[in-house]
This record gives structure tokens, C-alpha cells and sequence, in this order.
């Protein structure tokens, strides 16, 4: 294990994480699993990222690797999101305080909506701390965010009926995406802290494939801005 990685740092897509690969410095890459871990120097700090691919599969492998091999302090997980709340809206930043899968169903069997079995967690929590410096950014960034719960499941939400099912299952959910639970349930089982950072590119209902590929560039760059400057500024207390 390389225990000198401070941070990091996972998003699903290209468009995610790029501008933070580019603007790295002092490389390395080590392929695993199919993914390219780059490690080296952000803003000063030492870090590790890495693209997962889209889904709950490929952001668990991810986190899972990342974890055994290079062992960060706190995974952040950052990209973009449909919300799920009339709290925020496009360009905003929704802000996990815990996550939920909203496709884990077991309730056929008596179970609660979303529960893990094993484990019997459905609220996966995030690192307090690393929220609130996360949220004091994004307003420094003059950007809206809420902290809330964030829903993620193998599913684009484009169904204002869809989301509404969400939204009356589980409490205080303001996104929906397709990665970060499945991070915080590996991070959680890894004791790992973690945060989970989305700028809103949709609004989760049948106008959500057309404002995705309109609004998600500049999403993807607000919540880039806002990791750039967390990584200035945060120190553990």
C-alpha cells in the first residue's frame, strides 16, 4: 500500500475528471482492474484519480482498488446529477451527507427499501468534515449547493413518476446518479472516510435527455472548480 496519497478522487466520466488530469503534476499511472490510477501532485497536494466508468459496478471495483492499493485518507467522489429537489436546480451543487441505492429491493421479503443484506445498512454516511469544508467552497465559489441524501442506482432518471418513487421512499434526497453509493458502501465497509460532491446537469424528469448533454459540460466544471479549491484549503481537524 502506498500510505502517502492524501486524496482520492473518482468520477464516472471523461468529462469528470480530465481537467484534474491535466492539471496534475509529477505522474504516475498504474492500470488495474481496467482503470488508470494517476497519481501525483493537485494544488499541492498528493493525490490519486481515477475515471470508473459509468455504474454502481465499475465505481465499486474502482473504489475497492483504490483502497487496497494506494489507500487515501478520504475518497471524493465528483462529477454531476439529476436533482431531485425543487431546492436546487441546474448549475447547483447537491452535496451527500449520506447515499442510498434506490434499485437495492428486497422489500418482497419484508426488507426496508434499500437495505444491503449482510451489512443491513440502507444509509451509507459520508465524512462530515470533508462535507461542510466541500459545501463552505462551493459558496465561496458563489454557487447554491444542499446537503441531503443522494440516490444512486444503474439507472438515468428521465421520469418525473420515477423520481417522485424516490423521493416518497427515501427521506431528504435531493440527486440521483449511478456511482456514489455504490463508493460510500465500499468506503464504509473499508472504514474509508468519503464524500460525495455532484453539480446538477438535469432535472430527473422527461426534460432530462435533452438539458444532460446541454448542461452537463458546465456542471462537471463547477464541481471541478469546487474540488480545485477544496484541495487548497482543507486540513483535517
Amino acid at each position: 500500500m502506498n500510505n502517502q496519497i492524501e486524496i482520492g478522487i473518482i468520477g464516472a466520466m471523461k468529462i469528470e475528471v480530465d481537467a484534474l488530469k491535466n492539471a496534475m503534476t509529477d505522474t504516475d499511472t498504474v492500470t488495474l482492474a481496467g482503470i488508470d490510477f494517476i497519481t501525483g501532485r493537485l494544488q499541492g497536494r498528493s493525490v490519486v484519480v481515477a475515471q470508473c466508468g459509468i455504474g454502481k459496478v465499475f465505481a465499486a471495483v474502482c473504489a475497492q482498488t483504490m483502497i487496497l492499493t494506494f489507500a487515501p485518507s478520504v475518497i471524493i467522489n465528483t462529477g454531476v446529477a439529476g436533482t431531485l429537489t425543487d431546492r436546487l436546480s441546474i448549475g447547483q451543487v447537491a452535496l451527500a451527507d449520506r447515499l442510498v441505492q434506490h434499485d437495492m429491493d428486497t422489500t418482497a421479503l419484508g426488507d426496508p427499501a434499500g437495505l444491503v443484506s449482510g451489512i443491513n445498512v440502507v444509509y451509507f454516511p459520508t465524512d462530515p468534515e470533508v462535507t461542510a469544508c466541500l459545501a463552505a467552497c462551493v459558496g465561496q465559489e458563489g454557487v447554491t449547493s444542499v446537503v441531503g441524501t443522494v440516490a444512486s442506482g444503474d439507472q438515468f432518471i428521465s421520469s418525473a413518476a420515477v423520481k417522485a418513487r424516490i423521493t416518497e421512499t427515501f427521506d431528504h434526497c435531493v440527486a440521483c446518479e449511478m456511482e456514489g453509493a455504490a463508493i460510500a458502501h465500499v468506503c464504509y465497509i473499508n472504514d474509508t472516510p468519503c464524500a460525495i460532491l455532484r453539480a446538477i446537469s438535469d432535472g430527473g424528469d422527461e426534460e432530462a435527455s435533452d438539458d444532460y448533454p446541454t448542461f452537463c459540460k458546465k456542471a462537471a466544471d463547477t464541481a471541478i472548480r469546487v474540488l480545485m479549491r477544496f484541495l487548497t484549503v482543507w486540513q483535517r481537524k
